[in-house]
């Protein structure tokens, strides 16, 4: 009996950056990242995490933050539930010179092979009363998430009162491996699938 034992795992395979960001009203700033997927899935290669430098906006008519922090990780899995996300966070200091977050955003790795971006909207935990906007203000302590990764999650967020506040942009590149001898269509939904992002 000759023949390749079928595969009984995929490979997602994702690159790129976080490339900026915008925030009107805050400078200075650094971002985290980490990824969150579900239970199915194991990464084999590269950085689950990471966090970057501090960059300052240009002083052009451009008033982006410029990271270019690069991501690079592999996934194994045996089914796409759970498909990860990338959850960012966003810090800078306040006018205490305090670390405090000026946003968080996620989204989900693109689901088709090729060159993707995405602007993540982001946003902010709000205290609830006035009281504790004052004193968190004062005290330099901003509400935060103790762990950025429910970001990702929609148990409770419902009852976390939020405000937008800036946007990130993301490059990714994917490339999947064994997906469709699982029995996965991952192509484009259009025609035009490019060619040389999907591995056999």
């Amino acid at each position: 009996m000759s023949g390749a034992a079928s595969p009984s795992v995929f490979l997602l395979m994702v690159t790129g950056q976080i490339e900026s960001a915008e925030f009107p009203e805050f400078d200075e700033l650094y971002c985290k990242y980490c990824f969150v997927y579900g239970l199915d899935w194991a990464p084999t290669t590269g950085l689950e995490e990471g966090i970057s430098q501090i960059t300052s906006k240009n002083r052009g008519a451009q008033q982006d933050l410029v990271w270019n922090f690069p991501i690079d990780i592999t996934f194994k899995s045996t089914n796409p539930h759970g498909w990860p996300q990338i959850v960012v966070s966003v810090y800078g200091p306040d006018l205490f010179g305090n670390d405090v977050v000026r946003g968080y955003g996620a989204v989900h790795v693109p689901f088709t092979p090729g060159r993707h971006r995405r602007t993540l909207p982001m946003f902010v935990p709000e205290s609830t009363s006035k009281l504790q906007k004052f004193t968190s203000w004062f005290m330099g302590r901003r509400p935060e998430f103790t762990d950025p990764k429910v970001v990702a999650q929609g148990e409770g967020r419902e009852v976390t009162r939020v405000r937008s506040q800036g946007s990130v942009t993301i490059s990714f590149n994917v490339v999947t491996k064994d997906m469709k001898k699982l029995g996965y269509d991952t192509s484009p939904s259009d025609v035009q699938n490019p060619s040389g992002t999907s591995l056999p």
